[in-house]
């Protein structure tokens, strides 16, 4: 059964991944100790960036994804107690351009010199090639902030840039291939001279390659999430804050860029629940990109035009797979596309038909989040079918996602239905997930959103043993029964949403991750089918 499974998930990838794989692998190429390149000068002022949050709260003390720790010695720049993420953020080195970095300034420069004289050139996690291109970058935006840099400094980020050069995550693809591509331009364009300009070369041919790929016709990112969305957007910022400090033609030189910008800030709005913030599809959490306020708010600064509002009731974003329904207050996104690109699905979660909810500035139905990312049995069941607002048949997942960024069977979305009216938007689409079990079940779900309702219509053929739909509340959502049937949903601003269904409901305790590192209990309604169809309606 393991091996199918493996065999089903390797099938889908392509050959040059494989190959790449064992060449990263066998890559012995050590760290170049040449020349440094000389730095070119400023033409027009560094514009500020988006600020991180905080996460240096000692000159030796860190807080990444929720959890604390100290780097008191050399040794803990490695420490294998702490998650691979946690020491990936630790090297990421956010804290020299988050929120009043200038207070922290003496802390930062120690911790600089630190970094370079005990994690030795291409030596320990810190050294793997996405947290050194992240690092990069976060050193080059500093200096350009005006704070002085040394011989010891400069001659650490030529080497970072060379090792970014020869260790390419081609094997990756995806995000992790254009934050590489990233830091070479950074360093390219940073520094002068033959080597330099090779940096800046590399990285602006792997953009011309990939952003037609990566970004799809819609706007959004290819790994359909609105998290690393965010992140790509961000980066393709600071790509042209910096041409146009360094008085570069990125316009000239990498044409696509401001399409992309523009249709990825369009997406990004429409991604929006009613707080302002990204929906939780596929691998999203808080805390890791920068709020959608922040990117927009950075964008006006770069001088782009302010974004276009979202038109009418109803956007389909057809090539990622996503719809959004809106009358009034009311929000609906609904993940009607396939989980990600066939060849990198590593970010994927079961989802498949499931939707997010918000009233107001009010989620009232979340899907679960993501509050990790090492293997095991938590990072399984947030990947679930179950921890989405989606039905699960026979106990199945619509996608066979495992381990931690696996996916082997995928569930694929068939005929979608979309319409919208004065007084009504309707929305529907089948997915084939459930296909491969005893009697080839096909999920079916319609929702219709209305002036104050929401009606959602869950269709099963086939004839599967067990369905249940899930409908996970937001935080701070109560629900009160009145029948098995029906009740009502009391949001934590005393608004009050009442609930029916054709069948009885079962409320069970959830958690919701809203950030890495941070689970909240929460509830979910159940609720299991009778016959072949189930109607839930949310009125308000």
């Amino acid at each position: 059964m393991q091996l199918l499974r493996f065999l089903r998930t390797v099938s889908y990838l392509k050959p040059a991944q494989i190959f790449d794989r064992f060449v990263y692998r066998l890559n012995r190429r050590r760290p170049s100790l040449a020349k440094i390149p000389p730095r070119r000068g400023l033409v027009h002022p560094w514009i500020a960036p988006v600020c991180r949050s905080v996460s240096m709260r000692g000159a030796t003390r860190f807080r990444f994804l929720n959890r604390e720790g100290d780097i008191a010695t050399s040794a803990q720049w490695n420490d294998r107690t702490k998650a691979d993420l946690w020491l990936y953020n630790l090297h990421y080195f956010d804290d020299l351009n988050a929120i009043n970095a200038n207070d922290r300034y003496l802390w930062h420069r120690s911790l600089l010199s630190r970094w370079i004289s005990e994690n030795a050139p291409g030596i320990g996690i810190g050294w793997h090639a996405y947290p050194t291109s992240i690092r990069l970058v976060n050193w080059i935006k500093w200096a350009l902030a005006g704070h002085e840099v040394d011989k010891q400094w400069c001659e650490s980020a030529a080497v970072q840039a060379r090792w970014i050069d020869s260790h390419i995550e081609w094997h990756l693809l995806g995000n992790h291939l254009l934050t590489n591509a990233k830091a070479l331009v950074f360093a390219g364009i940073f520094f002068e001279g033959p080597e330099a300009d090779h940096w800046v070369e590399r990285g602006l041919e792997i953009y011309r390659k990939q952003l037609p790929e990566q970004i799809l016709s819609d706007g959004g990112h290819f790994e359909r999430s609105p998290m690393y969305h965010a992140i790509i957007l961000e980066d393709l910022l600071d790509v042209l804050n910096l041409s146009r400090t360094f008085g570069r033609e990125i316009e000239e030189l990498l044409p696509s860029l401001l399409p992309a910008i523009e249709e990825m800030r369009a997406w990004l709005e429409a991604m929006k629940l009613g707080d302002g913030r990204i929906a939780f599809f596929n691998d999203a959490a808080f805390g890791v990109s920068a709020e959608p306020a922040d990117i927009e708010t950075y964008s006006i600064r770069l001088g782009l035009p302010h974004p276009k509002a979202v038109q009418g009731r109803l956007l389909r974003l057809v090539d990622s797979g996503y719809a959004r329904i809106n009358i009034d207050d009311a929000i609906v996104i609904a993940d009607i596309g396939s989980i990600g690109p066939d060849y990198l699905p590593g970010h994927a979660h079961a989802d498949t038909l499931s939707f997010e909810f918000s009233l107001g500035k009010e989620r009232v139905l979340v899907n679960g989040g993501t509050s990790v990312y090492e293997i095991g049995p938590q990072r399984q069941r947030e990947r679930s079918t179950a921890a989405h607002n989606t039905v699960v048949v026979d106990r199945h997942d619509s996608s066979e996602v495992w381990s931690s960024f696996r996916v082997g069977r995928r569930a694929r979305v068939h005929e979608v239905e979309a319409f919208g009216a004065h007084d009504c938007v309707k929305l529907a689409a089948s997915h084939d997930g459930y296909a491969h079990m005893r009697d080839r079940p096909i999920h079916r779900r319609k929702w219709q959103l209305a002036p104050r309702k929401l009606v959602v219509t869950d269709t099963i053929t086939g004839r599967p043993r067990h369905a249940v739909a899930h409908f996970h509340l937001g935080a701070g959502v109560k629900a009160h029964f009145e029948q098995k049937t029906c009740g009502a949903l009391v949001l934590a601003s005393g608004r009050i949403i009442r609930w029916n269904s054709s069948v009885s409901a079962v409320q069970k305790v959830s958690q919701w991750h809203p950030e890495f590192g941070l689970s909240l209990d929460t509830f979910q309604l159940q609720m299991q089918f009778v016959d072949s169809s189930l109607v839930t309606e949310f009125n308000w």
